[in-house]
């Protein structure tokens, strides 16, 4: 389902650079639940062992959703959105919301402090059907506990109690915690997030499942393509594209290499590439130690990044992600003056020309002294997502355990909470 491609890295690594040994030696680590972090590592078999139960009742509610909201908002920061927003830009579209025929509009919100941005989806909302998804493990997060607060007080004054009861869907902690008490006493219909799946692993649980089910998108086929990859990225063989992958980037690492830019095709990855990026940074940016993940959209940002990559510090390792086909065939027609001098790609679609494009990128970037790797997957379609989630937090604990990391906690995060607590003067 997924192609990795070394090809771009091999002049500036000799073989027995790829350390598979040690690559190997993390899976079974990963696999066996002995390293670090090892309470935190029920995503590893969760497309196999997911709740059955609770998977219906998402699938339930999020028909629900479709069937009877104009308006669905979506309340959470970090890994409580990112890779639901990943799938909805991917599988639908970044503007989806502009060509809804069917189903609701969806607003993700409560991802930083900002009142503009608050007071725009409200105004979005306003007189709309709306039903909000707030997710949160412990509910006292401040992003998207105020946004809750909000939208919670829009619900109960335009709705009623009872009405904003049938509304409101919480993601929450099985048994503990602020939003858990409050669902409780209000009644709210929940869903649980794992104890045992940390949040930046956490999109194949109700956590990305339900926003997915209340856009249209099939999660069963997500899960299929998560179980498919699954078996791939377990298996203990030098072939497994997880191992592959995190054995050539802590190679480059080892050489220099300090910056990983996750090249992408279009806007429809860009949100999967913002998962990526906290998915990699919180997991192995630590104790001075990790590859700063970075992005770049091809071809767009090739005329401002491009600079930088194809000149700039030769820090950089490249991952070029792309998939061999889109959802739809667009064709360049011939137009008889060819004034723009473009009849010689007149008959070709769009994804022979990009193609041809990534390709000679990776020949200027290689030859610009940037390693480069490529992931090519087929289309992006649900199974496909399903697999890339499942691809990169696998390579992600077995790259962090090659660092010499914890790659599922955050310490760091906490730092700047401690700060503004203290100056909003939280007690």
């Amino acid at each position: 389902m997924l192609k990795i491609g070394l090809d771009g890295i091999r002049t500036f690594l000799p073989p027995e650079a790829l350390d598979f040994g040690a690559a190997l030696s993390s899976l079974r680590t990963l696999k066996s639940g002995t390293g670090a972090g090892n309470d935190y590592l029920g995503w590893v078999r969760l497309p196999e062992t997911y709740d059955r139960d609770e998977f219906s009742r998402i699938i339930a509610a999020g028909r629900r959703i479709w069937e009877q909201a104009e308006a669905f908002v979506v309340i959470g920061i970090g890994g409580s959105y990112l890779g639901a927003r990943a799938a909805l830009e991917l599988l639908r579209s970044p503007r989806c919301n502009e060509a809804k025929t069917s189903g609701p509009a969806v607003y993700f919100i409560g991802n930083g402090i900002s009142a503009d941005d608050i007071s725009e989806v409200l105004d979005l909302v306003r007189g709309k059907n709306l039903y909000v998804n707030v997710i949160s493990k412990s509910g006292t997060t401040l992003e998207p506990a105020l946004a809750f607060r909000i939208f919670r007080e829009y619900l109960e004054h335009t709705y009623g109690k009872d009405g904003a009861r049938e509304r409101i869907l919480c993601t929450t902690d099985r048994a503990r915690g602020v939003l858990k008490g409050i669902a409780d006493r209000e009644g709210y219909e929940t869903f649980v997030i794992p104890d045992d799946v940390g949040g930046r692993y956490s999109v194949l649980t109700p956590v990305g499942l339900l926003p997915m089910a209340a856009a249209g998108i099939d999660i069963s086929r997500v899960m299929a393509g998560a179980a498919a990859q699954m078996a791939e990225s377990l298996a203990e063989c030098e072939e497994n594209p997880s191992v592959v992958y995190a054995a050539a980037r802590q190679a480059l690492y080892r050489m220099g290499k300090k910056v990983e830019v996750l090249s992408y095709p279009g806007e429809n990855s860009r949100f999967l590439a913002e998962w990526w990026k906290q998915l990699y940074g919180e997991s192995e940016g630590k104790d001075g130690l990790g590859i700063f993940p970075a992005s770049c959209e091809l071809t767009a940002d090739l005329h401002s990044l491009g600079q930088y990559i194809q000149d700039g510090e030769r820090i950089l390792l490249e991952t070029m992600l792309r998939f061999a086909h889109s959802r739809r065939r667009v064709e360049v027609p011939r137009v008889e003056a060819d004034e723009d001098g473009l009849n010689y790609v007149a008959g070709r679609d769009y994804d022979e020309i990009f193609a041809c494009a990534a390709e000679g990128i990776r020949r200027a970037h290689i030859s610009g002294g940037v390693p480069c790797m490529e992931l090519v997957a087929d289309r992006p379609d649900e199974e496909t997502f399903g697999a890339l989630v499942y691809f990169f937090e696998a390579a992600c604990g077995i790259s962090g355990y090659m660092q010499g990391v914890n790659p599922f906690d955050q310490p760091g995060v906490e730092e700047y909470k401690k700060n503004m607590f203290a100056l909003l003067g939280r007690n």
